[in-house]
């Protein structure tokens, strides 16, 4: 938190925004042909720690740097205090707002006009419990038998303990739960209590996004039984092939009831979201060329599954390389956020010089 209020002790904010563009142009609806920064200091993105996360904010903060001429800046952490430092104006954009997840912080801080939703960035996040398939119905293509075949919802975990038997707690299974820190560690701890399952498993809770997908990994390329949380879009679902333990279907009345006041009575499975872009507050009245961008910023589950696996495609790959590999692709989908004249920009800055295949970047 100290490097949030250094930067902020250092930024100067202009007021001049209207004379740089007529309020029709700096309207949410119409996007704005003037290509000046509306900041006099870096703008500052939420550097959640998880990969969709990273791709979206490296997207847009190349759009951004090359289209408006801006800098950029990320402060790393988890949900909980970047959002904590969103509302306070630490932070100026958060790419992803899981907002079923951090409901209590998020509405308050909309209701005390502190933050702001502007717009869907993909509208079909999952999230849930995943087994492998092949513990339901084998893979003969790597000998793998059927080891939990009557295994389909959180209910049944109790009677498979053994097979996913934890390594310092052998008399119980193992539940890779959700990233320590994350909002979703807290929901899921609630849910193995509210399903029985908390007498028989572990709740083991990883540091780090890369450690939780490490241990899918590696438990998969084994042919292991295991149980964890994970969610999409992601390279995990998109590499692997899991399937998601049923649980009651979602309902608002339960979800708040569980989720808000630990009734874990009627416990329900996550909601399919749709997964919004925030921002402070302040940051939408002084910047509403950016903010012209952000709310016309939209992707989908597949999509950004897509980019995500081609991280993998080489040793040396950087989110920042696919972030360009999208950009020079598919112009049909982020050409639609900008006017023609920011978005020629942007393109001119992604081209590989005629003699140099690498990034222009």
């Amino acid at each position: 938190m100290c490097r949030m209020h250094q930067i902020w002790k250092r930024a100067v904010f202009v007021g001049s925004v209207f004379a740089l563009c007529g309020l029709a142009a700096c309207s949410e609806d119409s996007p704005v042909s003037t290509s000046n920064c509306e900041l006099a200091r870096p703008v500052v993105f939420a550097g959640l720690d998880w990969e969709s996360n990273a791709f979206h904010t490296e997207l847009a903060r190349i759009i951004i740097e090359k289209g408006f001429d801006c800098r950029t800046e990320i402060i790393p952490g988890t949900t909980i205090p970047l959002i904590a430092g969103l509302r306070r104006g630490d932070v100026d954009i958060m790419m992803e707002v899981w907002r079923d997840n951090i409901t209590k912080a998020w509405d308050e801080g909309v209701a005390r006009g502190e933050v702001a939703d502007i717009g869907v960035n993909f509208p079909d996040a999952v999230q849930g419990f995943f087994v492998p398939r092949y513990m339901i119905e084998g893979d003969p293509a790597r000998g793998l038998e059927p080891t939990a075949p009557d295994l389909k919802s959180i209910y049944d975990l109790p009677k498979y303990r053994s097979l996913m038997a934890d390594p310092e707690e052998p008399g119980k299974g193992r539940f890779y739960n959700c990233i320590l820190g994350w909002a979703c560690e807290q929901i899921n701890t609630k849910k193995l209590e509210a399903y029985g399952v908390w007498d028989s498993f572990t709740n083991f809770r990883t540091g780090t996004g890369a450690a939780l997908a490490n241990a899918i990994a590696s438990n998969y390329k084994r042919g292991k039984p295991f149980v964890a949380y994970y969610w999409g879009p992601t390279w995990i679902l998109g590499q692997y092939d899991l399937v998601m333990l049923e649980e009651p279907p979602y309902n608002e009345k339960d979800w708040l009831a569980m989720s808000l006041r630990d009734d874990y009575s009627h416990p329900v499975a996550y909601p399919l979201v749709p997964v919004v872009i925030g921002v402070n507050a302040q940051f939408k009245m002084q910047a509403p060329q950016l903010i012209g961008f952000l709310s016309k910023y939209r992707t989908s589950n597949a999509l950004v599954s897509e980019a995500l696996a081609s991280l993998r495609s080489g040793p040396d790959r950087r989110m920042h390389d696919v972030a360009l590999d999208f950009l020079r692709d598919r112009p049909e989908i982020w050409r639609a956020w900008l006017v023609p004249e920011i978005a020629d920009k942007v393109a001119a800055s992604i081209a590989p010089p005629e003699s140099d295949e690498g990034n222009a970047l």
